[in-house]
Parts: structure tokens; sequence; C-alpha cells
């Protein structure tokens, strides 16, 4: 079994490979299919899950895989599996609509646990990681010259309680993650989509991110991973650790908060 640190350095340039191929079907969005739960499916998804799950498998051929668009890998595993868990194109919606807070995320799953993640943003030129053992980290890039800037150490910041920075999804803002808001001393409310929420706590720019409308595990790995190695929490309403490896892969509602965040469920 290879270490964090090796695996991270396999990552970086495979993201930034992922980056080109997301970002030349941004500028060129061709057909859009639609799946059996009606959410949408573009040429982008398709190309960069296939870009990563060869890759992967070559680099770590030891390692399972399971990727949103690859359904004979959606297969119940043991919860003490060791599996990368692959999301292509997280926020596929903000990529149709040409918003630049889609992601690509790799997440790796021990005990039913993120451990480790990376969460590239394609049309921001950043790729955030984050390891139980490495301690999260920030790298920018740029994609016309491959060139990958040094790894900038993140962590968040000392929130107020009295004002709260909060950050909810752009597409999925339902009537829950409403009332949570209303419940508790917000500040400033940011809607950012797909796992770039996660980071943005991770790095310091904003405190709480509660999540109340459905996702999957391939959504949140990573940006859990990155998060939790930054020192942040993601909970369920119960005050437990968000798991991973539940038979339907369907998470159910959590609070992804930074350390000395004080709120409400209701």
């Amino acid at each position: 079994m290879p270490d964090h640190k090796q695996i991270i350095e396999v990552i970086k340039p495979l993201m930034l490979t992922a980056a080109h191929v997301a970002m030349k079907h941004y500028n060129n969005l061709g057909d859009i299919e639609y799946k059996a739960d009606n959410s949408p499916l573009t040429a982008a998804d398709l190309e960069v899950d296939n870009l990563l799950f060869k890759e992967l498998r070559t680099a770590f051929n030891d390692i399972e895989i399971i990727t949103e668009e690859r359904q004979e890998t959606h297969r119940k595993l043991s919860q003490k599996a060791t599996y990368f868990l692959i999301d292509p194109i997280d926020g596929t919606k903000e990529f149709i609509n040409r918003r630049d807070e889609f992601t690509v995320n790799i997440g790796l799953i021990e005990n039913g646990r993120p451990v480790l993640g990376a969460v590239c943003v394609p049309a921001k030129s950043v790729m955030y990681f984050g390891s139980e053992f490495e301690g999260a980290f920030k790298i920018n890039f740029d994609l016309e010259n491959n060139i990958l800037s040094k790894p900038e150490i993140i962590s968040p910041t000392k929130p107020d309680n009295d004002a709260l920075s909060v950050v909810a999804s752009r597409s999925h803002l339902c009537k829950d993650t409403q009332k949570f808001i209303e419940a508790n001393q917000v500040g400033m409310l940011v809607n950012a989509g797909s796992s770039l929420k996660f980071c943005l706590l991770a790095c310091g720019e904003a405190d709480l991110y509660p999540r109340f409308g459905p996702t999957m595990e391939w959504d949140t790995a990573a940006g859990h991973a990155v998060l939790t190695a930054a020192g942040g929490i993601v909970e369920n309403l119960e005050g437990e650790p968000l798991d991973y490896g539940k038979t339907d892969m369907k998470n159910g509602p959590f609070i992804a908060y930074t350390p000395g965040v004080e709120f409400r469920t209701t």
C-alpha cells in the first residue's frame, strides 16, 4: 500500500491533465445527456472519468475504485476496505451554465473515513489537497504552461460567532437549509457549487457549510478529506462523523464547520 505522499505526487499531475480535459469541453460543451435520475451528463464527465480511472488503476492496481459514472463499480465494499471514490465533474450544472465552481474530485476511503482528498477547480486554476498524514494545502496552476506552484498550507480562521460566514449550495438550496441559516447568527451567506464549499472552509474563507439536500458519497469524500486535514469537522445532525461505505452510497444531512463555530441545527 503506497503512503499518502506517494499518492498525492501521482494525483498532482493527473489533476492538471484532468483540468485540461475539463476546460476543453467547458469551452465547447456539445450535447448534454440525462441519466435515469434526471441529472445531466456531459462528454467532460465521461472523458475525465476515463482518464482518472485508467491512470489510478495503472498507478495503484491494488486499490479498488468507485466512480460516479461507472455503475459496475457501485458495489458494497467492506467497511474496512481501502478505495478511491471519484466524481469526475462535481457541479455539472455549474459546468453547463459556465460558472467556474465545478470541481474534479478524488477521495481515498479507509475504514469508512475519507483520509485523503484532492479537489481541482479547473476554471479557477487551483487545486486543494488534504491528508490526515500530510495536512492540507492548495496549489495554483498555469494550465497554458503546465506549471504547478509551490504548495501553500491552508487552515481555517477563527470564527466570529455573532456573524458567521456560511456557504451553501447554489443549485440545491432547500427549505431546511434556509431554516438553518435563519436560526443562526449569519453575517455573510455565499452561494457556491460543488465540493468547492468544503475547500472554502479549509482555507479560511467561510466558517460553516450546512447541507440538508441529497448528496452522494462521491460528492463529498474529497472535500471532506481536505477540510478534516485542515482541522475542520463534518458531522451528521446527531453530531456523529459523516461515514462512508453505505450500501446505497447516499449521504444524509450534514454540517461541515471549522473549529470554534457555534451553531444550532433547528
